[in-house]
This record gives structure tokens, sequence and C-alpha cells, in this order.
């Protein structure tokens, strides 16, 4: 999801290889329930042995996502090598990159900016994905299209303040709140980041440590994951949060639309090795299925049931791909 996404492609090239080479090609959570027939049919032609590869990062957002891909290859009739649950952006990349694994999903913006080295993130979603993908092919490796599910920053607010703050729901509407009500939760890195807290501020119109707008003292910096109990119980207004998270549901925030476009776009969408897809080009059509369907509310009620309810990611991906209608229940 969005934390360290923002990393720069440095630190994380420096510790790839370490963590290739302790990672092993084995999954630490490889388990998966059984799963019948759906609306995903074995692919026509496909020879008994063939062999899909799926990996993954070790966070929950990225658990689910791996299993919802395993569960597709399964109904698709492939034998599956469950490389899900990697510790680290770039050696899961790698993975996929070498051929050892033959797709992940992976988000818009860490491709750009963590994988192909651009330094500014691009807000409008289409145009994101469509430079990533041209750009990625020349790397073996194929995009399929995007889900609508954007895993960015945001500003949320506890709900029952929406209507106090004058039924608040776009950032633009900031600059028109008094400054007493222009208090902001966020984490040291946002809070310091030359593409942070202060330039949002400035591109919404507000000026951080100006008595007229946003004072210094509005501003409460916090642990990460501390900034949504502190929105939920009004330390402040305003929490960074992201988008995917389900801890904004279970605390019933509400975010504020970036109208302005701000915040790049972390779209996320199945990528593919360019030979494994050469190979089975059928897989495109059924990740094409899938994404359509994966939106933030979606991916936000399976992430509560993983990180509130304490659910495996296997059992989540497997009801959600049941519920609509990818598989059955065998």
């Amino acid at each position: 999801m969005g934390i360290g996404k923002w990393i720069k492609p440095a630190a994380l090239l420096a510790t790839a290889g370490i963590l290739l080479t302790g990672c092993g090609l084995s999954s630490a959570a490889s388990y998966v329930p059984a799963a019948g027939p759906g609306s995903i049919q074995k692919l026509p032609g496909l020879p008994e042995n063939a062999t899909m590869s799926v990996t993954s990062k070790n966070y929950t957002e990225q658990l689910v996502l791996g299993k919802i891909a395993v569960l597709a290859g399964q109904a698709a009739g492939f034998k599956i090598n469950d490389l899900t649950n990697v510790p680290g952006s770039q050696p899961a990349r790698e993975l996929l990159r070498s051929g050892q694994a033959s797709m992940m999903w992976e988000y818009t913006g860490t491709a750009w900016m963590t994988y192909l080295g651009h330094e500014d993130g691009i807000a409008n979603q289409q145009e994101q994905w469509q430079k990533v993908h041209e750009q990625d092919l020349e790397n073996g490796i194929d995009w399929g299209k995007p889900a609508p599910m954007n895993n960015t920053y945001a500003m949320a607010v506890r709900s029952e303040a929406v209507e106090k703050l004058g039924g608040i729901t776009k950032m633009s509407q900031l600059k028109g709140l008094s400054p007493k009500d222009l208090t902001f939760c966020v984490d040291a890195e946002f809070n310091s980041r030359l593409d942070g807290l202060n330039p949002m501020l400035a591109h919404y119109g507000l000026t951080r440590g100006d008595a007229t707008s946003v004072p210094d003292s509005n501003v409460g910096v916090y642990d990460t994951g501390a900034i949504y109990s502190a929105t939920d119980s009004g330390d402040c207004n305003f929490g960074e949060v992201f988008t995917t998270d389900g801890r904004i549901q279970a605390l019933d925030l509400t975010i504020l639309e970036d109208d302005l476009g701000y915040f790049p776009a972390y779209n996320v969408a199945p990528v593919f090795n360019g030979k494994f897809l050469g190979q089975y080009p059928g897989m495109a059509d059924v990740f094409a299925k899938i994404a359509p369907l994966l939106t933030d509310k979606e991916l936000r009620a399976m992430n509560l049931e993983v990180d509130v309810n304490g659910r495996e990611p296997a059992d989540v991906a497997f009801d959600w791909m049941v519920k609509q209608g990818f598989i059955s229940k065998p």
C-alpha cells in the first residue's frame, strides 16, 4: 500500500540483492482455500503442466491482491508457484523482471518513481498508467489495465466533524476554513519532505507558519499508525491517510477529494512478465475482468478484515472472488 512507496530508488536498489538472496523462491504464506469453477474458466488449449508464478510484497493489501491472483491462476488452469509475501518492492520487482515470477499487482506511481526513476508523480490516473505501460515494455514488463483503486495519500476528517466544518468534502474547501479549524495530523516524513505537507498546503492556497492560515502549532507529528486514531479522537481535524487503509472504514473517517490534483496516482494494475504473457495472452483478459471491481472501497473492506478482524489474507481473497462469481466454493 502507500507506506514506503515514495522511498528513493537508490535506497531500495542497495538492499534488493540482499533481500532476494534471503527470501528464496518460496512463500511464508502459500495457503489458499480450494476453489471450484466460476466465471474464470481454464484457458483453451492450456497444457496440463503450465505453471504460473505469482509474487507480491509483504503487507496486507499486497497479500490480499496476491492471493486473488493465485486463485485466478488456479481457476484458469495453471499449476501455481506461490511467491507472495516477498519483503520489499525491489525484490518482488526483480522476480517479475527476471521471469522467476509470471505476474504481480503493482502501483503505477511506485513503478514511475521507484523503478523508472522519475522524481515527480502524475496526478492524472490514466496518463500515469499509460506512461508507465509504455516505458516498462522496454524492460520486458507488460502492464494490464489499471483498477479504479488508487492507494495514494489523502486527507481524512472524522465523519461527525464534517458538518461542523461546513460540510467539507473537497480539499479546495480548506481555504475557506478558520485557522483554528485547520489542524493536521501527519507523520514525520510527510511533514518535512519536499513533496509533503507544506507544498500540499501551498497547492491549496494555504501557508504553513502563517497565523492567519496554518500556524505551526496547528500541525501535530505522529507515528504513521497513530494518525488514524488521533484524527478520529479529534486531536486534529485533518489526518494524513492512505486511501485503501481499512482503518478509514473501521473509524468512519471521510476522505477529502483531492480536487486540484496534488497527490500522484497510485492505481494498482496486473503486471506481467512479457514472455509469460506472450505465451499465455488469455491471462490479460482474465485480469481485465477482475481489475475493474477493485475499488478503494473494496480494498478498504478487505484490508479491514485482515488488519482489524484478524482474518487470513487468503480467506479474505477467496470470499471476495466467490462473491464476484470468479470462482465457487467446492
